[in-house]
């Protein structure tokens, strides 16, 4: 509600929540379009307030980041001035339990052609994109049988087949480190593999993404039958070691 651009509409999906964010929200009723829904996790809960917008652009913010207030203002410029890009995100200020840190050199995001280099971790920010409904429609909307690591698997989708650019301007402040962040979970890398392989069977990558892909399948599964392995997780040890060689 801070931004300076006003033509949009603000949707917030309550994804099975337990706490007072109901009694909350009840104050802006007549701003918001709220949806409540039983807890389905993260890729539901950005489906429901998908197939609820009416906007030709979408933008997603999720529950621990914040947006300075230009942020919309200049993504839809950037649209009304590219009119064949798809999807644009901005840069970000990362903040871990309250303190400003600075990214690392690998997480600097590029802009284009992103496939290649977001094989390995995820470089786009779901609270820093925008991007046209249409996409959606070409690409699909995000996994719900992936818990986490959804967005990974969604950028990897858009940007097999379109550029994905760069507002090389901090417009989100990303704030992290609290215990329950997904992003926190481990074991995570086996949803990436699931991505990965969903990716290499579905049939739709060019000669050079399918070699891509294959070479990092087979790095993370490698390392993921490690852990297993000493974790005495035998079978499935096994089971990631069999399709690294797939």
């Amino acid at each position: 509600m801070a931004q300076n651009f006003d033509d949009y509409e603000l949707i917030v999906v309550d994804d099975g929540s337990i706490d007072n964010t109901p009694d909350l929200l009840a104050a802006y009723t007549e701003q918001i379009i709220y949806i409540q829904q039983t807890n389905r996790g993260v890729s539901a809960a950005r489906n429901a307030g998908i197939r609820a917008s009416r906007g030709s652009l979408i933008a997603f913010l999720d529950s621990d980041d914040y947006w300075l207030p230009d942020k919309l203002a200049i993504q839809a410029a950037f649209f009304d001035s590219n009119r064949k890009a798809k999807i644009c995100q901005t840069e970000e200020i990362w903040v871990r339990n309250g303190v400003r840190v600075n990214p690392k050199k690998k997480h600097a995001k590029p802009s284009g052609d992103i496939f290649e280099r977001s094989l390995s971790l995820c470089l786009v920010s779901p609270s820093a994109v925008m991007l046209r409904r249409e996409l959606f429609d070409d690409i699909g909307l995000f996994d719900e049988t992936l818990p986490a690591c959804e967005d990974y698997d969604m950028w990897l989708r858009i940007s097999r087949r379109y550029p994905v650019h760069l507002i090389d301007k901090p417009l989100v402040i990303k704030n992290g480190g609290h215990p329950d962040q997904l992003s926190r979970q481990p074991g995570l890398d086996k949803y990436r593999i699931r991505s990965l392989f969903g990716l290499i069977k579905g049939g739709r990558l060019s000669h050079t993404q399918l070699s891509q892909a294959a070479k990092m399948l087979k790095e993370k599964c490698v390392i993921y039958a490690a852990g297993c392995r000493k974790h005495d997780k035998e079978d499935e040890a096994v089971y990631y070691e069999h399709l690294a060689d797939l």
